[in-house]
């Protein structure tokens, strides 16, 4: 059964794109999570992610802007709770276009408060608006974590089989 809690402390977050001020916040959360701290990562994909505006988080852009990627953070004020990364992709490995979540982290202080909940519903309504109807994402069989995360939002294993070998 849900925790009741949770619902109710969801409501105090707000989730709105990232700013360049959040990405110390997001690196600081994603060193707490894996131990490894990797700034230039984050500030890069901040740069692809969000150095312009798409249509469906500025109405002030033409239609014809196409660039479905989203750099989400939950705050409560000035505080970053948690983030979460996804575009838009289409026809790799044959797959008709879909939402694809490539990042998520949450302070681990705040963890079954909400806020993972909030940042995929967030993304999952923006992906919604894209027109695509699945959401997809690829993470470690030992992150044990994050499986449960993803399994507890109603995801489940997909059609596709990921193979690699060292080179």
């Amino acid at each position: 059964m849900a925790n009741p809690h949770a619902r109710q402390s969801e409501r105090k977050y707000s989730v709105r794109l990232a700013r360049a001020t959040d990405i110390p916040q997001v690196i600081a959360i994603d060193t707490e999570n894996t131990a490894l701290p990797k700034a230039e990562y984050w500030e890069d994909l901040f740069e692809r992610y969000n150095s312009r505006p798409t249509e469906l988080d500025d109405d002030t852009q033409p239609k014809s802007v196409k660039r479905y990627r989203f750099f989400l953070v939950a705050c409560d004020g000035d505080t970053v709770l948690g983030f979460i990364i996804g575009e838009v992709r289409a026809w790799e490995f044959g797959s008709p276009p879909c939402g694809w979540i490539f990042a998520i982290g949450v302070r681990a202080g705040t963890r079954q408060g909400g806020v993972g909940h909030i940042l995929l519903e967030a993304l999952n309504e923006r992906f919604r608006k894209a027109g695509v109807n699945k959401v997809r994402t690829m993470l470690a069989r030992d992150d044990t974590l994050i499986m449960s995360f993803f399994r507890s939002q109603g995801m489940m294993a997909g059609p596709f089989i990921q193979l690699e070998k060292d080179l």
